[in-house]
């Protein structure tokens, strides 16, 4: 017995190594380390690290960010995530400002630019039309963010870089795997570069997530066996098409229900219970996903309602992926991971339990209100990332993001095939959701988005529960 047991905790020992190294964009700090080999009696007992401190990043979250030289920013997409993500920068920090703002819409524009002047006084210049992101970066801005439709990230990423600004880049950041390509090429030129890259996976700057990082990190659930990540709730916000919108007008209102431009809902939602996965696990990647999906209620666009997944790891444990918008079902939107010694979930509150159940770890609110007075995750990302831009310092979360999206997109090809797929295959997958005709003015029809694939306007009628147009959309 004590044998066997030795030799399962050498295999688990060896494949962490294996699957951590092999991580993208991660690198050598994804080292995983094992209570294995050596460990006398009492080793159940104590937290054998997984990672030794100083070998993996935590980031540093005051209110406010310190003071510095003024940063002009430059705002890509002017909607919903665009203007709060800006008001989230200007939040962060004193010496900060907006001078330039873009999107494909003018009445978006003009909103936004109404809503900066009466506000914080700004007088911006205004950029319209498809091409506005080139005109928004060449104007004299210090930084820009972006919150576009996910699809026209990867190309608003790289011209970004090659112009040498600084980025935050709202999640999800590729649809497909030639936009995965772009943002991990283009993350190694923005490091080259020394620019500060932050994505709005804003757990990653949630308090209670930072401090259970460092637990599972300190060895508090031992080594990493499995888990399950979920995103369930209802249904998100449409737009019914109006008369004077043209085919790709009324798409990328609507965007976020076209798979061409959001990535379907397991890519621009649930890609940040993924990310929490892969963040926990050192980047580790998945060998496979097998999975499946389907659409029931959704009222416009193409993608489906609801999608599971099991994923294989290179070290041949699994993970179960499980997402689902349909509205007036039960929801969930919650991680769990499970160690050798105990586990960790983040539904309601974050909490280690050990094998018995038994809890020995919970995250302290009552004492991070006391110490910390800016607790909001959307406004410490960028806290994180000022700091980093007024230092000088180097961040790359793009690389990490970019792991976390081809879960997402191999889940997605899975479910929509019904098919496993592999790292391999969709890596070096030739797909690109982008279209090959797009035209705010000329007719599209339904047709000819991506490799090969054919999107058809279906007659679905929803069965319970038709969400407000104006319902406000969750991040």
């Amino acid at each position: 017995m004590k044998e066997n047991l030795i030799d399962r905790r050498a295999f688990l020992k060896s494949s962490a190594m294996v699957g951590a190294l092999g991580a993208s964009g991660i690198g050598s700090a994804s080292l995983l380390t094992s209570c294995a080999g050596g460990a006398d009696k009492d080793a159940a007992a104590k937290n054998v690290p997984l990672k030794q401190p100083g070998t993996y990043y935590i980031p540093e979250l005051p209110d406010l960010a310190a003071d510095g030289k003024e940063i002009k920013a430059g705002v890509i997409g002017c909607g919903g995530r665009g203007t709060g993500a800006t008001w989230n920068f200007l939040n962060a920090a004193n010496g900060l400002k907006v001078t330039a703002i873009g999107d494909t819409f003018q009445d978006k524009v003009d909103s936004f630019a109404k809503d900066l002047k009466e506000k914080k006084g700004f007088e911006v210049q205004k950029f319209v039309g498809l091409d506005a992101y080139k005109k928004v970066i060449d104007s004299d801005v210090d930084v820009i963010i972006t919150a576009t439709p996910p699809n026209f990230r990867p190309i608003i990423f790289q011209y970004a870089v090659e112009k040498g600004k600084h980025c935050f880049l709202e999640k999800p950041i590729c649809v497909d795997p030639v936009g995965y390509r772009t943002i991990v090429a283009t993350a190694k030129q923005a490091v080259s570069k020394g620019l500060a890259v932050v994505t709005g996976t804003q757990r990653h700057h949630n308090r209670d997530y930072v401090a259970s990082f460092q637990q599972i990190m300190d060895g508090a659930i031992g080594e990493i066996t499995g888990g399950a990540v979920y995103w369930c709730g209802g249904m998100l916000w449409y737009k019914d098409r109006q008369p004077e919108w043209s085919d790709c007008e009324w798409m990328i209102r609507d965007w976020v229900n076209w798979t061409w431009l959001s990535g379907d809902h397991i890519v621009e939602q649930h890609v940040h219970n993924l990310d929490v996965w892969t963040w926990f696990t050192g980047g580790l990647k998945p060998v496979s996903a097998l999975g499946f999906g389907s659409r029931q209620r959704r009222v416009t666009g193409d993608q489906f309602d609801n999608f599971s997944i099991d994923f294989e790891m290179e070290n041949g444990i699994h993970l179960h992926s499980m997402c689902r918008q349909v509205h007036e079902t039960d929801g969930g939107v919650h991680e769990f991971i499970q160690g050798t010694k105990g586990s960790w979930t983040s539904a309601g509150a974050h909490t280690i339990k050990d094998l018995k159940g038994n809890v020995v770890w919970k995250f302290d609110y009552e004492k991070s209100k006391a110490d910390f007075k800016q607790h909001d995750p959307y406004t410490l990302e960028h806290v994180n990332w000022i700091n980093h831009i007024r230092a000088g310092k180097v961040i790359d979360q793009a690389s990490e993001t970019a792991l976390s999206n081809m879960y997402a997109i191999m889940g997605r090809e899975s479910a929509y095939s019904g098919k496993r797929v592999t790292w391999e295959q969709m890596t070096a997958s030739t797909q690109n959701l982008y279209p090959e005709n797009i035209d705010l003015v000329k007719p599209m029809g339904i047709k000819g988005f991506g490799a090969k694939k054919e999107y058809v306007l279906p007659e679905f009628i929803p069965i319970a529960g038709k969400p407000s147009p104006n319902s406000k959309q969750t991040r």
